[in-house]
């Protein structure tokens, strides 16, 4: 039994680096309660705080959240434009507590296309807190990976063509052609659906994957507490053999 209980507490101590969450459920959270959709995005942003907080707590290094990806523009205006509103109201309510517990906001994505105010919003959030030394919180947002990837060979081959170097690219290097030049540890996704959905598709190459049935907006601290726990005990081979005993 004592050997178990090292084993265990040896296991828990294998906190993933990065994590990565598809935050998807907000909806269908709603709509089951028969209240509007914002509601969900509303409910679902407040609880960007808990995790966030959680997964700094628990000693996660970077977690990178699936905001706004390239395809949300194809929703309903009223949607978008609430969806745009989401940073302000999040960043007005959290941003000291953020602070307070030395949290750093950046993010991934091309932000050109959203309103000033919001784009406003975001780059103060960074600024604000760009000095901060604890967990990096990262928003994916209007993100894909897709462009992302493209967006890096472009950057790449225009490099090569005006000389600056030559045609010699690692996939290391490759990564720092990225938004998030980090590989991921773990990827969650919330709500049931089991695909990536067009996120970091190059970085999640060996990432762990979990599909949760829990709505985002009911993800809580002990639910992402269940996720660490399942990682900590899976064994990452990464194409090779590791001794099970």
């Amino acid at each position: 039994m004592f050997f178990d209980y090292v084993k265990e507490e040896r296991t828990m101590e294998n906190i993933p680096k990065t994590v990565a969450i598809i935050m998807d459920g907000n909806g269908r959270w709603a709509k089951s309660r028969g209240l509007p959709r914002t509601a969900g995005h509303k409910k679902g942003a407040d609880r960007v705080r808990d995790i966030a907080l959680e997964a700094q707590r628990r000693g996660v290094e970077k977690l990178i959240l699936y905001a706004f990806s390239t395809e949300n523009w194809k929703r309903p205006e009223d949607e978008v434009s609430y969806l745009c509103k989401l940073p302000g109201m999040f960043f007005s309510r959290f941003i000291q507590e953020l602070m307070d517990n030395d949290i750093r906001v950046t993010f991934a994505g091309e932000i050109e296309r959203f309103p000033q105010n919001t784009r406003d919003v975001i780059e103060k959030a960074v600024r604000q807190t760009s000095h901060n030394k604890g967990m990096e919180l990262c928003l994916a947002i209007d993100y894909g990976s897709r462009r992302e990837m493209l967006l890096g060979m472009q950057k790449y081959a225009d490099e090569v063509a005006e000389g600056e170097r030559k045609n010699d690219l690692s996939e290391e290097e490759f990564s720092s052609y990225l938004f998030v030049p980090e590989d991921i540890d773990l990827l969650i996704r919330t709500s049931g659906e089991v695909r990536i959905s067009n996120f970091l598709l190059w970085q999640i190459a060996y990432a762990e994957m979990i599909f949760t049935p829990i709505a985002w907006p009911d993800f809580d601290e002990a639910a992402l507490d269940e996720c660490l726990k399942e990682f900590a005990h899976r064994s990452r081979r990464f194409g090779g053999l590791v001794d099970e005993n």
